[in-house]
C-alpha cells in the first residue's frame, strides 16, 4: 500500500501545487482573482481522482480483489495528506518568498469589488475589518498552514469517502 499511496499522493501533490503556484502568480501579477477559485477546485478534484485510481489498483493488484470501506478510506486519506501537504508547503514558499504582499493586494481587490458593487462607506469599513484578522493569521506560520489545509484537505476527504464507498468489495468466498 505504501508504494501506491506515495506514488499517487506525490502525483496529486505535484498537480495541485504546480497549478496553484502558476494560478496564484497569475492572480498576483494581473490582480485578477475572478474565476480562479472554480478552476482551483476543479484541479483539486482532478488531482484527487488519483485516490480512486490508487484504491482500485491496490484492491485489484495487491488485495485479491477485495477492499473494505476503511481500507479504501485510509488509502484516500494518505494520498490526500501527501497532496495537501505539498500544496501547503508550495503556497507557504510562494507566499513568503515571492508574494509577501499578497494579502494586501487581495484585500485591495476585495475593497475595489465592493466599491464597484455600490457598497456604502460603512459596508466597506466592515469588509476591511472582517479581512484584517486573516491578514494577521497569515503572519503566524501555524495558522497560515491550517488555513491553507482547510482549502484543500476537505476536498480530498470527500473524494476519499466517495471512492471508498464505490470501490468497497468483499472478498469472494470459494466453497
Amino acid at each position: 500500500m505504501k508504494k501506491i499511496v506515495l506514488t499517487y499522493g506525490l502525483i496529486a501533490g505535484f498537480l495541485v501545487s504546480i497549478f496553484m503556484v502558476s494560478s496564484m502568480a497569475w492572480c498576483y501579477l494581473t490582480a485578477s482573482f475572478e474565476g480562479n477559485m472554480y478552476v482551483g477546485f476543479a484541479t483539486m478534484i482532478l488531482a484527487f481522482s488519483l485516490i480512486f485510481v490508487g484504491a482500485k489498483k491496490w484492491r485489484d493488484d495487491q488485495n485479491a480483489g477485495s477492499l473494505s470501506f476503511g481500507q479504501g478510506f485510509l488509502i484516500g486519506l494518505y494520498i490526500s495528506m501527501i497532496a495537501s501537504t505539498m500544496y501547503v508547503v508550495s503556497w507557504m514558499v510562494e507566499y513568503h518568498f515571492f508574494m509577501p504582499d499578497f494579502m494586501e493586494k487581495y484585500m485591495a481587490h476585495a475593497i475595489e469589488q465592493a466599491q464597484a458593487a455600490g457598497a456604502t462607506a460603512a459596508e466597506i469599513a466592515r469588509k476591511k475589518s472582517e479581512m484584517e484578522p486573516y491578514k494577521a493569521m497569515y503572519q503566524n506560520p501555524l495558522m497560515f498552514a491550517l488555513i491553507t489545509y482547510t482549502e484543500i484537505l476537505p476536498v480530498g476527504l470527500v473524494v476519499s469517502v466517495v471512492s471508498a464507498f464505490i470501490l468497497k468489495k468483499k472478498q469472494e468466498v470459494v466453497s
